[in-house]
């Protein structure tokens, strides 16, 4: 059943107070510096689309967590913001101190102001029920300044903080353009036309076999095409010797641990799982492929082989709905990027419902030149979609 929620086309915002919840949590390179990224192009959409109906914006955000070195402040993302939104956004050093405030009530119509990381204070992480942190100071502090709450934010909607959860108990809430974007896309992967088809790779195994199980569970998903570190995972549960160098990866990885759940899907969902009949590996600088049939190998397994991909064509071209989350294999290294190229250009060119599972396939599709607009939505979320998909409670979506 699909969810309703209201969306800002249900507000008339002008000369409004309207707090708004994105998440421009970036990458930051070793020197400090904040790397432009899509999240904060897609979040400039929302602000702005605010800012030029006359709204008084105020922006919620945080930046890595305590202890890590990309926790750091907001100020880089202001100027970020400000290039694409095209129009300054101003930046105070404050969330809830008396800067903060004075800034905020300070503010004209169509002027905009991002408030420092959230996850400055203590309170802001602390899992708690809405019904908790609508008492915290973070709360008790801003929605007495505003009139409207926007959640934005849906890549940090699977966590109950305070930002996330805690205005929606005090002020008029409704979902900002990300937020309406990522649960429609979410939503027509959960009530597929089928086919529907998922291509599971990359390295974050745990949440393929999350996704895997909830979906064949609940008996809408027609096919799975194994690929990344998932492929040699599965290879292995199935009783092939994938050699030593690819078991020290999974090793390495604290994947091994999943072969027991791996085992279990392919004993009650085999017919639906596919994997590899080829794979390629690194000899001597060159890539080599070898049948799964004439493992082990002394290498690493870096890639899917021809046959692999000539087979997963066939189950891509039946598709009606498909979702796409991780690269087929080490794509960065050269010689190894073909099967994730294969992949996602049959993809682009198949008349479908195309999710990208964001994060390293996002960037794959950038980086091998392949044309993003082919494809349906490309999320920006990571664990929050994972966790959607996976049948997991969302609050920040629940609030709505």
């Amino acid at each position: 059943m699909e969810k309703t929620f209201k969306t800002i086309d249900n507000i008339d915002v002008e000369n409004k107070v309207v707090l708004v919840r994105v998440d421009i949590n970036s990458p930051v390179d070793e020197s400090g510096k904040v790397i432009d990224n899509e999240r904060i192009r897609e979040h400039s959409k929302t602000i702005r689309e605010l800012s030029n109906r006359g709204a008084k914006v105020v922006i919620l955000a945080h930046q890595g967590r305590k202890g890590d070195k990309d926790f750091i402040s907001l100020e880089q993302h202001a100027i970020l913001l400000s290039k694409y939104i095209g129009k300054e956004v101003k930046f105070v050093n404050d969330i809830i101190g008396e800067k903060a405030i004075e800034n905020i009530k300070n503010l004209k119509k169509g002027e905009i102001l991002l408030l420092d990381n959230v996850r400055y204070l203590d309170e802001e992480t602390e899992e708690k029920t809405a019904e908790e942190h609508a008492k915290s100071k973070l709360v008790q502090t801003l929605a007495p300044l505003a009139n409207i709450f926007v959640q934005d934010a849906f890549s940090a909607s699977h966590r109950a903080h305070a930002s996330i959860v805690g205005f929606s108990k005090v002020l008029p809430t409704f979902a900002g353009r990300v937020m309406e974007n990522e649960i429609k896309a979410c939503e027509k992967i959960s009530n597929p036309e089928r086919p529907l088809v998922y291509i599971l790779g990359g390295a974050k195994i745990d949440d393929c076999i999350a996704i895997m199980k909830h979906m064949l569970e609940k008996g809408s998903l027609d096919f799975v095409l194994t690929t990344g570190l998932l492929a040699p995972l599965l290879l292995l549960a199935k009783g092939y010797d994938i050699g030593n160098a690819t078991k020290e990866v999974l090793e390495k990885k604290k994947l091994i641990e999943l072969v027991e759940d791996a085992k279990q899907l392919l004993e009650k969902y085999g017919k639906k799982i596919k994997l590899p009949l080829d794979v390629a590996l690194e000899e001597d600088g060159k890539r080599v492929e070898i049948d799964v049939e004439k493992l082990p190998a002394k290498s690493a397994i870096l890639d899917i082989g021809k046959k692999t991909i000539r087979s997963y064509k066939y189950y891509i071209k039946k598709a009606k709905t498909i979702l796409v989350k991780g690269p087929a294999g080490v794509y960065e290294k050269k010689g190894f990027e073909k099967g994730t190229k294969a992949i996602l250009k049959a993809i682009a060119n198949l008349n479908a419902f195309k999710l990208i599972g964001g994060g390293d396939t996002g960037v794959a599709i950038e980086k091998l030149k392949i044309d993003a607009s082919k494809f349906s939505y490309i999320s920006i979320a990571g664990g929050a979609l994972i966790t959607y998909l996976s049948g997991k409670p969302m609050p920040g979506i629940e609030v709505l």
